[in-house]
């Protein structure tokens, strides 16, 4: 009894009323803050709360759009978009795979199971992508293994059926469809689509349980209707691959226009890669360079030189120039190899003589000469609206030595890009009327060009540059039987690290055809041919014959010469020096 009685007294000495009212408050504070907690978030806070649960088992899905096709003048593909599945991963979920799943997988994936592995347990929180461009029948086998973490998802992949033929123009897109060079860059707007939405709710495993709301659809991108004749590209292409290898060049580019429109019908640039396979890809091999890169034109540029001193009555095509051995400018001594004491100007052109053109263009005042350059389209961008377009060089003749007025006379001191001068040649070709340049396909209709020559003087030089491809010319080898033809060489040395290299050239050749009424414009360059020859007329002259009589026949226009063509020498012609062809 005494023990009990003890205990009894030791619980009414620590239970006190002081003790029960401090916990009991404290109690009370707590469901208190509980109540006012719940009410806060439940009450005022509820967006947080239903963000969070969203953000867990609510989605929206991104419905790609497919892009739009690019198509040739006839509606043949040039670049399409084909579905391919996407498989994702989730490292945090699929970190629990077993070996012998992750060994399937690499099977089917058709990659080492050791780089599988390291993606698939990667401390990544989010989700990576394993592989972008999966075959309906992975896409299957992999959905039937069930694994966990995984994510099969509907893409598109840009492919080009004409590979590396069209690369230069159509250009390609990156692992997210987006244009990155040529018209795919340029009209990528047009090009892209709009992407639909899909509201989901999702279980833990990442499967829709239930839609939330009506899917919006994903809206298709308009197509891209090119002026590129396919078959012509083609051909240009094989005809421009055959030059290079023939004579183990660096490179080159080929350009054809319709002359009437100003319609780019083909454009060629070597070296290339095919942007289906870009394992080897370097920046450089998908740059336009018939666009974007210049060189100095050489001997080219030798007719407008002849078109600005007729223009001002200087000179008729009949005038006697007499020529010296040598003509000093300044400091600057001109020769030509094969000694003539007197040509007309036509065998000025035809004979490409350096002195020629140079006695003519001295006769000109700089600013007069500078205005037909300019009028021509040099100096300026030619307006094809292409990336990376520019517009050569041509300095204020103000800033113009004598001795630079003489070299600009055969095409040395300015530069240009192949695009550009197959542009001006359209001034000879349309009766001195230059038309704006397009890559898109124009709809027939009347088109207003821009006048740089009189029409007098462009059907001169047109007539005079005919005697270019006749025995005694220097073109001779760019001939197209049936058809007459008008063009110009040029041989200029290349300029590497601010010096003319005395052994590396670019060979050259602008022409049009039929010359009674020109159709096509074809510009040709060979960079830094190194076997075989290497001057204009034997080196390009031969590309552009090639290409202007397949291309003729294909377009259905009819002959314009005799039936026996001019005769064809077999030898280029001998002793023409850079800057004379």
């Amino acid at each position: 009894m005494s023990v009990n009685y003890s205990s009894r007294k030791l619980l009414q000495v620590h239970i006190t009323p002081w003790r029960v009212a401090i916990v009991a408050g404290l109690l009370g504070a707590w469901f208190v803050a509980l109540g006012m907690r719940a009410a806060y978030l439940q009450g005022l806070n509820t967006d947080f709360l239903q963000g969070k649960g969203d953000a867990v088992s609510s989605r929206k899905l991104a419905i790609p759009a497919n892009r739009g096709m690019v198509l040739d003048r006839f509606g043949q593909p040039l670049a399409i978009s084909t579905p391919v599945e996407t498989l994702w991963a989730r490292p945090s979920d699929t970190q629990s795979l077993a070996s012998q799943q992750i060994v399937r997988l690499a099977a089917i994936l058709g990659m080492p199971t050791n780089a599988l592995a390291k993606k698939l347990n990667s401390p990544h929180k989010g989700v990576i992508a394993i592989n972008r461009n999966l075959s309906p029948e992975q896409a299957v086998k992999i959905a039937a293994l069930g694994l966990p973490g995984l994510k099969l998802q509907r893409e598109f992949r840009r492919f080009y059926p004409a590979a590396e033929v069209a690369a230069h123009v159509v250009g390609f897109t990156n692992v997210d469809d987006v244009g990155q060079e040529g018209v795919e860059l340029a009209y990528h707007d047009w090009l892209t689509g709009k992407a639909g939405s899909r509201h989901v709710l999702r279980d833990r495993r990442g499967h829709i349980v239930q839609d939330l709301s009506p899917a919006r659809g994903a809206k298709m991108g308009g197509n891209l209707g090119l002026s590129l004749d396919l078959k012509l590209q083609y051909l240009a292409h094989r005809e421009l691959s055959a030059a290079v290898d023939k004579h183990k060049a660096k490179g080159g580019g080929i350009v054809v226009l319709d002359a009437k429109t100003g319609e780019i019908l083909a454009l060629s640039n070597l070296p290339v890669v095919n942007p289906n396979n870009r394992k080897n890809y370097k920046p450089g091999l998908m740059r336009n360079r018939a666009v974007t890169d210049t060189f100095e034109p050489g001997s080219t540029i030798k007719p407008f030189t002849v078109a600005a001193v007729l223009e001002r009555g200087l000179v008729r095509p009949d005038s006697m120039i007499y020529l010296p051995n040598d003509y000093a400018v300044g400091r600057k001594h001109i020769t030509d190899v094969h000694y003539h004491p007197q040509l007309t100007v036509t065998e000025v052109l035809q004979k490409s003589s350096n002195i020629g053109v140079v006695k003519m263009a001295m006769q000109l005042k700089p600013e007069e000469f500078w205005d037909t350059l300019r009028r021509a389209g040099f100096g300026e961008k030619p307006g094809s609206g292409f990336p990376g377009e520019v517009g050569g060089r041509l300095r204020d003749p103000s800033t113009w030595k004598p001795v630079e007025q003489a070299t600009h006379a055969y095409g040395h001191g300015l530069s240009v890009s192949l695009l550009q001068l197959a542009r001006a040649y359209m001034a000879f070709a349309n009766d001195g009327v230059v038309m704006p340049l397009t890559f898109l396909k124009r709809e027939p209709q009347e088109l207003d060009g821009e006048r740089v020559l009189s029409v007098h003087v462009a059907r001169q030089v047109r007539e005079m540059m005919e005697t270019v491809t006749h025995e005694g010319g220097t073109a001779t080898l760019a001939q197209v039987p049936g058809y007459r033809v008008a063009g110009k060489t040029g041989t200029a040395y290349k300029l590497i690290g601010g010096r003319y290299s005395t052994d590396s050239y670019i060979s050259s050749f602008v022409g049009l055809a039929p010359a009674s009424d020109p159709r096509l414009i074809i510009a040709v360059m060979i960079d830094e041919p190194r076997e075989k020859g290497h001057y204009g007329g034997q080196v390009a002259g031969p590309v552009f014959a090639q290409v202007m009589a397949a291309s003729l026949r294909q377009l259905g226009v009819s002959p314009d010469a005799p039936e026996e063509p001019a005769t064809r020498m077999t030898q280029p012609q001998l002793g023409v020096k850079p800057g004379e062809a």
